[in-house]
């Protein structure tokens, strides 16, 4: 497993060095031993208590050994509170993971190259392959530096093989695109019933969310829906299928937007073609054009393989 974990590791580095040109400037062999410390990545997480969680999970996942290797490796970290609002907030339910599932979301969070926060480029969600083989999008920008709109509480703490960058979330890599997803969330049967229902129509939604992409969709929860007038599935079901594509493309931006692209007042354009307006004061907010209120985003930043979904507690009407 170590092999493999290492393997992982050196293509994840190959990857980076020849696609991520734009992204990092490069730091001269000088600096790069300027910037080093004392002790290795590994080290690092057990002597730091707000790093306790993670090295429970490093340790499940048989993959301490591997962050004391030579690297060099930038970690995205997610401290105890991360863990916590993950739902992973005790050493029995990190255990209770499959190795191999803990071990694939923890690479996600390692790239095979040292970056210091000086080496990223200013930008918006530029990809960068992981240890794990999947994408990770970071922006730098006024407001500091984001992977996968998780915010850098702290960065360039610096190991011997390496730097961490402390963040806010547990990164969780995609599973599927925006219907698989959704399909796989128990909380989104009423959306996905919506979907298929408004496939029957003149547009085929399905194909639309499980294109390409980059897409984000703003996904109503089955109690938004309800909340909307759809009692259940059933209701759902007998809508006329124009009706639904014409309010499930108001939810539906075409193009890759985590929470750290939102701005106070935005009104990005939706692939109904009418606008949704965003607000940031007490949490971020997205309302429609027939909404009241608007609705809370909450959680957001489900990353998809051809997008990303943000979970609101309305349904938008244009």
């Amino acid at each position: 497993m170590r092999t493999l974990s290492f393997n992982l590791l050196k293509r994840a580095a190959l990857i980076l060095a020849v696609s991520s040109t734009v992204l990092f400037s490069a730091c001269s062999k000088d600096d790069d031993e300027d910037m080093s410390g004392d002790e290795t990545i590994t080290e690092v997480v057990v002597k730091n208590s707000s790093f306790s969680l993670l090295e429970t999970a490093l340790v499940h996942a048989g993959l301490t050994g591997v962050l004391e290797g030579a690297g060099p490796f930038t970690v995205f970290a997610p401290n105890n509170d991360a863990f916590v609002a993950a739902g992973l907030d005790t050493d029995a339910k990190i255990k209770a993971i499959p190795v191999e599932t803990l071990k694939k979301i923890l690479l996600y969070h390692v790239i095979g190259q040292r970056i210091p926060a000086s080496g990223i480029a200013t930008g918006s969600n530029s990809p960068v392959k992981t240890a794990a083989n999947l994408d990770v999008f970071v922006t730098k920008n006024a407001a500091g530096v984001f992977v996968n709109g998780a915010s850098v509480l702290q960065a360039d703490v610096m190991a011997s093989n390496g730097v961490i960058h402390v963040i806010n979330t547990v990164l969780m890599p995609p599973a599927g695109n925006i219907v698989e997803a959704a399909q796989a969330n128990p909380n989104f049967s009423f959306l996905v019933a919506a979907v298929l229902r408004a496939s029957q129509g003149s547009t085929n939604v399905a194909q639309v969310l499980s294109g390409q992409g980059p897409l984000t969709v703003f996904a109503p929860t089955n109690q938004a829906f309800m909340n909307a007038g759809f009692a259940n599935v059933a209701a759902i079901q007998a809508a006329d299928p124009a009706v639904l594509t014409s309010i499930l493309t108001y939810h539906v931006v075409a193009a890759r937007v985590f929470s750290s692209d939102l701005t106070e007042g935005a009104k990005p354009a939706t692939v109904n073609g009418a606008t949704v307006g965003i607000s940031l004061a007490g949490g971020a907010k997205v309302k429609g054009n027939k909404n009241t209120t608007a609705s809370v985003i909450a959680p957001a930043n489900m990353v998809t393989t051809n997008g990303v979904i943000h979970v609101i507690d309305q349904v938008l009407m244009p």
